[in-house]
């Protein structure tokens, strides 16, 4: 039954490119959402300018993030089942830094709960520095899957 799911050809192709796909989605998501938590910082509670970020955070990350997330697991996944490429160390560094990345999706996800609430406790400058991790983590992600050091 799992044979069924083994790529060949020009599926692998199709899969890998849903997986490009679906990675610069979420890598666009993970990037702009911590900005946006900037600005928001910077709006008066109750405002129309909090109530709009509150709007545009809940839609990036419902509408675009999580199914781009999913989308990126479920067709990597997919690809590495394919390749049987779960004894080679360059994988499980890259998962590595996938499930760190997922994690800080997770605390985005979180910190967008606060300022929906009217909650938030951090400041600009928190954000600030925030929104370079999703930058680190994929630039390890690439140098793994394209150089594959070991």
């Amino acid at each position: 039954m799992l044979e069924d799911f083994i790529l060949d050809g020009d599926a692998y192709n199709w899969v890998k490119a849903l997986h490009v796909i679906s990675i610069i989605a979420w890598m666009a998501g993970l990037l702009y959402l911590p900005r946006l938590f900037v600005y928001h910082c910077q709006s008066q509670i109750g405002s129309n300018q909090s109530e709009t970020f509150k709007v545009m955070e809940r839609r990036l990350l419902r509408a675009i993030m999580n199914p781009a997330m999913i989308l990126s697991w479920i067709f990597g996944l997919w690809m590495l089942y394919s390749l049987d490429a779960w004894t080679d160390v360059w994988v499980h560094a890259k998962l590595t830094f996938v499930v760190l990345l997922t994690v800080f999706h997770m605390f985005m996800a979180k910190w967008r709960k606060n300022f929906e609430r009217d909650k938030n406790q951090r400041p600009e400058s928190f954000f600030r520095f925030a929104n370079e991790a999703p930058t680190v983590l994929m630039i390890a992600i690439v140098i793994f899957v394209i150089v594959k050091p070991f």
